[in-house]
């Protein structure tokens, strides 16, 4: 059964993530209302991290989420956003107009 209240939408966007003192690069696997997947990162947070993502979708400037890592493997992390965000959704809404078609 599924556990997610939203359903996710599979991306390949670049994306860089910054911790407080650390930042690194990825590919934003996946993403949701209320969470997303970055693969490939080159930064490996701990459980409890804030974290920013800022996503590279071509051609408007780069698109921040903000959240705390919920999951990680040798593959990525995955955040969960801290607040629902009228911006975050219309950006899952994009993607998945993008990637849905």
């Amino acid at each position: 059964m599924e556990k997610r209240s939203h359903p996710r939408f599979r991306t390949r966007f670049e994306a860089l993530c910054a911790s407080a003192r650390h930042e690194g690069a990825g590919v934003l696997a996946d993403i949701s209302y209320t969470g997303a997947r970055l693969e490939g990162s080159s930064l490996r947070p701990e459980l409890g991290t804030k974290i920013h993502l800022y996503v590279f979708i071509q051609p408007v400037r780069p698109f921040e989420l903000a959240g705390e890592v919920v999951r990680s493997d040798a593959s990525g992390f995955a955040i969960a956003y801290t607040v629902e965000d009228p911006e975050v959704q219309r950006l899952v809404d994009d993607v998945a107009a993008l990637v849905c078609v």
